[in-house]
């Protein structure tokens, strides 16, 4: 099971936990972490999706603050590449494998401090994809 936190286009978040994510797919399965015992999983579909984020842990570090600068001291694998979502959130990382036209794409944040350890992010929920 890997954890998630799921930020949807109009705003709000579910955090839970996934093991039928796939990018080819159109949906998948969060069972969240406030869900009681036995309820069924919330069926989410990549149209209502901004990204989906890999996390470490629900809480985070809240001493932490996120940077989307890169470390000189530990070089990281794949093209790096800023992400401008619709919302005005920017994220800044590298990538194995954006194409222009695909559905999404994977991005390691920059911060290797950050509780994120992947992203997936709809391109359909971003304004400017660049190489950096």
């Amino acid at each position: 099971m890997n954890k998630v936190v799921a930020h949807f286009i109009d705003g709000h978040i579910a955090k839970g936990f996934t093991n039928d994510f796939l990018p080819a797919k159109d949906h998948f399965h969060v069972t969240t972490v406030e869900s009681p015992e036995g309820t069924k999983s919330l069926n989410i579909t990549r149209a209502d999706l901004k990204a989906l984020f890999f996390v470490k842990d629900f809480k985070g570090d809240p001493t932490h603050t996120d940077t989307n600068e890169f470390d000189s001291s530990r070089p990281s694998a794949g093209r790096r590449i800023r992400v401008h979502f619709r919302d005005g959130e920017v994220l800044v990382g590298t990538t194995q494998g954006y194409q222009p036209g695909r559905p999404g794409l994977f991005v390691e944040p920059a911060d290797h401090g950050s509780n994120v350890m992947r992203c997936y992010v709809v391109s359909a929920a971003t304004q400017e994809i660049t190489f950096i």
